[in-house]
């Protein structure tokens, strides 16, 4: 059986607090969130929440968003937990009428973020990209970024020499 890996927020600089409504902080178990924009129209989305809705994943100890995501270790606990935790926030945020009720959703969330990061190597950062198809549903593009290699990334340009190679004394 394949090691459980979840999404874990990330920030590369502070432009999240500058971009979403709530920005999430480092280290955050995270999931896609899409359902948060169900009930609206997208289309006509402005200024932070469009951009919540356009290129934000949904973390869980605030429920803000960060714009990118890295692949993390997770065990069966974890999981666990986060699927309660949503499940109380749809019962708390969303008018889920019970906990029983709320959680095969929260299931079915979490597990999604699971298979987004099931085949990825640990460390691969993800973002997100939403538009509305013509059908008006919700439509998400998942980008990869993934770690350096043992490879070179990039070619030398340049080669340092002594100073003693170039002395006439």
């Amino acid at each position: 059986m394949a090691p459980l890996k979840l999404l874990k927020t990330i920030r590369f600089d502070a432009s999240d607090d500058a971009v979403f409504e709530v920005a999430a902080g480092v280290g955050e178990w995270a999931i896609s969130g899409a359902f948060e924009f169900a009930n609206e129209d997208a289309s006509v989305l402005t200024g932070k929440r469009r951009q919540a809705f356009a290129n934000g994943f949904l973390g869980f100890d605030g429920f803000g968003r960060s714009t990118f995501v890295v692949v993390s270790a997770a065990d069966e606990a974890q999981r666990a937990e986060l699927v309660y935790r949503l499940a109380r926030h749809f019962v708390d945020c969303y008018g889920a009428p019970n906990l029983d009720a709320a959680m095969p959703v929260a299931e079915e969330e979490v597990a999604f973020a699971v298979s987004l990061a099931a085949n990825q190597p640990i460390n691969t950062v993800l973002t997100v990209r939403r538009t509305v198809a013509s059908d008006g549903q919700i439509k998400e593009e998942f980008r990869t970024i993934r770690p350096p290699s043992d490879t070179p990334l990039h070619a030398r340009i340049w080669k340092i020499e002594s100073d003693d190679e170039t002395s006439n004394t």
